[in-house]
């Protein structure tokens, strides 16, 4: 006997509810954060909106700035040449 048409509605809208679901879920997740490990193996995450993390983020720049172009290209895989922008 086939499903009631009413019943595989509730159903296909329940998948769609529980994906609606879990896409907040991992938005909510993965918001960016800056994690530091200390010595001993202890460590603490930082989000990019607290003072801490906004200072870390902005050191992170500055060196990523600093690095030399091709040791940037080499990690990345880039197989492009480089050019100074600037």
């Amino acid at each position: 006997m086939p499903a009631k048409p009413h019943r595989l509605l509730d159903r296909v809208s329940g998948y769609a509810d529980e994906a609606a679901a879990y896409m907040r879920r991992r938005r909510h997740i993965r918001k960016p954060f800056a994690r530091v490990y200390y010595s001993g193996g202890r460590s603490s995450a930082f989000p990019a909106d607290s003072e801490p993390g906004r200072a870390l983020f902005l050191a992170a720049s500055r060196l990523i700035e600093l690095a030399p172009r091709r040791a940037r290209q080499a990690r990345t895989g880039s197989t492009t040449t480089a050019r100074n922008t600037r």
